[in-house]
C-alpha cells in the first residue's frame, strides 16, 4: 500500500491540557487508558480504541497524576485540591480520599493493590495502606523541592521518585530510608519503570536517559531535538518514544538513538507519552486538551485499526506515515 501516513486516533473530551496518562489491564490484549487533565476530570477509556468509558467526578482542582492497578479495577488520582483519591474503576465510585498539605503530583499502586504511593509539593513521598485506610501514612522525607513522580519499585520492596530538586531517589520501604540518589543537570520531567522492571527511563531537558534499575548506572542517553517532557520505552526495548515543547511525537531506535520518525499532530506541547501494555500503540497527551493514539508498526492490522492510502488524505501538516482507526 503506497504512501501510507500515520493518522492518530484523537480522543477529545478534556477541556484543558492533558498532563499525565497510564495504561493497565487484565491482559496485554485487553487494557485501559486513564488520563489526567487540568480540568479536574480524569477519564477512563478503552486502551486500544480510545472509546470513553467514564469520568471520575470529585476533585476540585487540576488533576496532575493518575494510575490504574494491574487488574484495572481500581484507579487513583492526585490533584491540586491537595488530595489523592482511589476509585472503583468499574462503578466510578470514590472509595478513599487522602488529605495532603499541598498539590499531589503523582500516584501509583503496589502490585497487589494493597498500597498507594503519592508524591507531592510537600516534598514528601507517602504510602497509604489501602487495607487499613485509618492508619497513618508512611512518610519518606529527603527531597528539597516538590516531588513530580513516585512509583513502587523492585517488586514493591522500594520506591523511586524524582523531584524539582533535580534528583532521583530510591527509598527502602522497610527502613523508610533513602538508599540511592542520582543528581541530574536539569529537573527530571518524567520517570518510567520498564515492564520487566530492569530499566528506568528519565526525561530531562533535551535528553532521555536510561538507567539500570538495580545499580542506577547509566545504560545510555540520547539527545532529543526539543525540551522533552515525557519518554516511554517499548516493552521489547527496541524503540522509545518522546514528546515535548515542539508539538511533535518522536520515535527513536533504542539501540543507537537514531530518529525513526516524528509526527506533528498536536496543536500544543506534548506533556505525556506512554506505550500500551502490548506495545502495539502509544498514547500522547498535550496542552491542546487531546489524547492521541499512534500505531507502533504503521500498516499492521490491529483490532479496529486499518490502513489508508496517503494519497487519499489532504493534510500537509502530517508527516510520512499515519494510521486511522474506525
Amino acid at each position: 500500500m503506497a504512501n501510507l501516513r500515520q493518522i492518530p486516533l484523537t480522543c477529545s473530551g478534556h477541556t484543558r491540557p492533558v498532563v499525565h496518562l497510564d495504561f493497565s489491564g487484565i491482559t496485554e490484549s485487553s487494557y485501559y487508558l486513564i488520563s489526567a487533565c487540568k480540568d479536574g476530570k480524569p477519564m477512563l477509556r478503552q486502551g486500544d480504541t480510545g472509546d470513553w468509558i467514564g469520568t471520575f467526578e470529585g476533585h476540585k482542582g487540576a488533576v496532575w497524576g493518575v494510575a490504574l492497578n494491574q487488574e484495572a479495577t481500581r484507579a487513583a488520582t492526585g490533584a491540586a485540591d491537595f488530595t489523592g483519591k482511589v476509585w472503583d474503576a468499574i462503578s466510578g465510585e470514590e472509595l478513599h480520599s487522602f488529605q495532603h498539605n499541598h498539590i499531589v503530583k503523582s500516584v501509583g499502586f503496589s502490585k497487589d493493590s494493597s498500597a498507594l504511593v503519592t508524591g507531592s509539593n510537600e516534598r514528601l513521598v507517602r504510602i497509604f495502606n489501602l487495607e487499613n485506610t485509618e492508619s497513618s501514612s508512611d512518610i519518606f522525607s529527603g527531597h528539597s523541592a516538590g516531588v513530580r513522580h513516585a512509583l513502587f519499585f523492585r517488586n514493591d520492596r522500594c520506591l523511586v521518585s524524582c523531584a524539582d530538586d533535580k534528583t532521583l531517589r530510591v527509598w527502602d520501604r522497610a527502613s523508610g530510608q533513602e538508599i540511592q540518589k542520582l543528581d541530574f543537570p536539569a529537573v527530571p520531567n518524567s520517570l518510567e519503570v520498564s515492564r520487566d522492571g530492569s530499566v528506568l527511563t528519565v526525561a530531562h531537558s533535551k535528553t532521555v536517559t536510561f538507567l539500570n534499575a538495580d545499580s542506577l548506572q547509566k545504560i545510555k542517553d540520547f539527545s532529543i531535538p526539543t525540551t522533552v517532557n515525557s519518554a516511554s520505552l517499548h516493552p521489547d526495548k527496541t524503540i522509545f518514544v518522546a514528546g515535548g515543547d515542539d508539538l511533535k511525537v518522536y520515535k527513536f531506535d533504542y539501540v543507537n538513538g537514531t530518529e525513526i520518525e516524528s509526527f506533528k499532530g498536536h496543536f500544543g506541547p506534548v506533556h505525556c507519552v506512554r506505550f500500551s501494555p502490548d506495545g502495539e500503540l502509544y498514547a500522547s497527551g498535550s496542552e491542546d486538551g487531546t489524547l492521541r493514539l499512534w500505531q507502533t508498526t504503521v500498516g499492521k492490522t490491529y483490532g479496529l485499526w486499518k490502513c489508508v492510502d496517503g494519497n487519499q488524505l489532504n493534510n500537509d501538516s502530517l508527516t510520512q506515515k499515519e494510521v486511522i482507526a474506525s
